[in-house]
């Protein structure tokens, strides 16, 4: 199963890596395939790596329907251990 998941950029540590904030937790991830990332973006990370922005009031919808599903936890795990 592939799973993407929303995350916020926390902080932005150079033109190829940031922090994420998922769950609470910080993860560096990779931010290469997208141009001009800022601390406050929603992204959709990919087995580490920021696939395309969203805007936040949907990733907020798509992080509460997962939760919804009972499926928030696998997803922050899988993001957290960078599995596809």
């Amino acid at each position: 199963m592939c799973l993407a998941i929303p995350v916020r950029i926390e902080e932005v540590l150079d033109e190829h890596n940031a922090l994420a904030e998922i769950g609470g937790l910080r993860k560096s991830i990779n931010i290469s395939l997208l141009d001009g990332v800022q601390v406050g973006d929603y992204v959709i990370l990919h087995v580490g790596c920021a696939l395309q922005r969203l805007n936040p009031e949907e990733a907020e919808r798509t992080l509460a329907l997962l939760e919804s599903l009972g499926q928030l936890e696998a997803a922050r795990q899988a993001a957290l251990e960078g599995q596809p």
